[in-house]
């Protein structure tokens, strides 16, 4: 645990966070020492026949059926927010065991809540399931294998359902279909925390795909920063492009938004990425485009300086409309932020992966990251992602869709299912445990507020004079 604690203070991403909110994070190794998380650990991951006998039931039901669920959906990729077929099949096996099925819930189609029918009351746990594919050039594809956390999430939602119902234990368990995790807009998540569809919840709980085994410290963070996601829409005037100066090209607003930002790449952090794709161009060469867009991730590690370089974007959009005679709309349609991580539920979880087998271990541990990509829900919700090595090969490439199929991500899916299961039975049946990581989840989310008010210092502009 020493060494957990004095990891933190190297956790945040980059050296002006580390430094600006060195206090915050001081405080936060002093309330990760004291809670001394290890021996809990310890505690909680020594044998127990009731706790095995429902691990054993989640791998028996990847076993049999849900591998096989798994490698269908695999097959047959859907874009977020048209996951049908792969809906269908997770409700109806749902439907099967017990669980009641709430469809099109916040207002997304293909988002669904399921409730256990034998549910006791607190406390309550939930499981994320994502289906959706990633958007390729070609097809749709499962690079991330999502195709696989709907049967893991739904291995360990039956194994515990069906522990509550033999043991009328105090105790519920509700599944959340989200989709469209890899697209904006609308975000999925936020808009069902919007809605209160996670509202009840004590415990979230999900899986996802990786080429290592992983440890996140405590902490605030996310897994690919903190990202606005913005639309730029040009209008201009159409006119044949022999006598263009009677029409103004959009087309050419879009190019200069590029050129602006390439220039602007070196006045701001390195740390900033800035990615887009021209979505609309125009329909014929023969016309002025008189409307062309395009499509933007603005990631930064914290969302305090974030704010000042999607301002430097905005204004580049605004000097290209201005400089082509055309006109901008600027359609800010999506947001991911900071979540928090609780080590009493990450330790937990990466003892409990590695019990079971999981491979190319990584024992430091990495950066804080909430456990789900939103921030909206993971900085709100205190739970916990698993994430086995599932793959050889990088996130979002064909090959790790292709080892969804292999021993390789079905022993790693194997293993986030059992990890799973047994994190929810001990949070289930031990109060004290429930306790300490709540009294956690509450520390950090009150550094979390000191944390960007440190960074705000340090983030202040350049005066620039008026010219003389």
């Amino acid at each position: 645990m020493i060494c957990l604690a004095g990891g933190i203070l190297l956790a945040q991403e980059t050296p002006t966070e580390r430094q600006a909110a060195r206090d915050v994070l001081l405080k936060m190794s002093e309330m990760e020492r004291a809670l001394d998380v290890r021996t809990i650990v310890e505690r909680l991951t020594v044998s127990n026949p009731q706790r095995d006998q429902t691990v054993a039931r989640a791998k028996e039901l990847m076993d049999k059926e849900l591998l096989a669920m798994a490698d269908d959906i695999t097959r047959h990729p859907e874009i977020g927010f048209e996951e049908t077929r792969s809906v269908g099949i997770l409700t109806d096996y749902l439907k099967q065991h017990g669980f009641e099925v709430t469809m099109g819930v916040a207002n997304l189609k293909t988002a669904f809540i399921a409730r256990y029918k034998g549910n006791h009351g607190a406390p309550n746990v939930g499981v994320i399931l994502e289906y959706d594919a990633l958007r390729g050039t070609s097809r749709p594809f499962h690079g991330d294998q999502h195709s696989a956390q709907g049967p893991v999430g739904i291995a360990a939602a039956v194994a515990i359902a069906e522990l509550l119902e033999k043991t009328h234990m105090p105790g519920s368990v509700t599944v959340f279909g989200t989709p469209g995790e890899e697209m904006m807009p609308p975000n999925a998540k936020t808009e069902m925390f919007k809605a209160g569809v996670f509202n009840g919840v004590d415990l979230l709980v999900r899986s996802h795909s990786t080429s290592q085994t992983t440890r996140p410290a405590p902490g605030f963070g996310t897994c690919c920063l903190n990202i606005d996601g913005v639309k730029y829409i040009f209008t201009g005037a159409p006119a044949h492009q022999m006598t263009p100066w009677a029409g103004r090209n959009a087309l050419e607003a879009v190019i200069h938004l590029f050129n602006n930002i390439d220039a602007m790449r070196s006045t701001i952090r390195p740390e900033a990425r800035i990615q887009g794709v021209i979505t609309e161009g125009g329909a014929a060469p023969n016309v002025v485009p008189d409307r062309a867009a395009a499509d933007f991730y603005i990631r930064y590690p914290d969302e305090v300086y974030l704010a000042q370089v999607r301002e430097d974007v905005d204004n580049a959009a605004k000097a290209a409309a201005l400089a082509t005679g055309t006109k901008v709309k600027i359609d800010a349609y999506g947001q991911d932020r900071d979540g928090i991580s609780v080590a009493s539920l990450d330790e937990l979880a990466f003892a409990y992966l590695k019990k079971y087998g999981a491979v190319k271990v990584q024992a430091e541990p990495g950066k804080p990251q909430g456990y789900e990509e939103t921030g909206s829900v993971s900085s709100a919700i205190h739970g916990v992602g698993f994430s086995a090595a599932t793959s050889n090969w990088a996130n979002h490439t064909y090959e790790m869709e292709q080892d969804a199929l292999t021993d390789v991500g079905h022993s790693g899916f194997q293993v986030d299912a059992q990890a799973m299961t047994a994190l929810l039975y001990d949070y289930l049946t031990h109060p004290d445990y429930r306790g300490q990581v709540k009294r956690e989840f509450e520390g950090i989310q009150k550094l979390f507020a000191e944390y960007k008010a440190s960074l705000e210092k340090v983030y202040a502009k350049p005066a620039v004079p008026d010219p003389k």
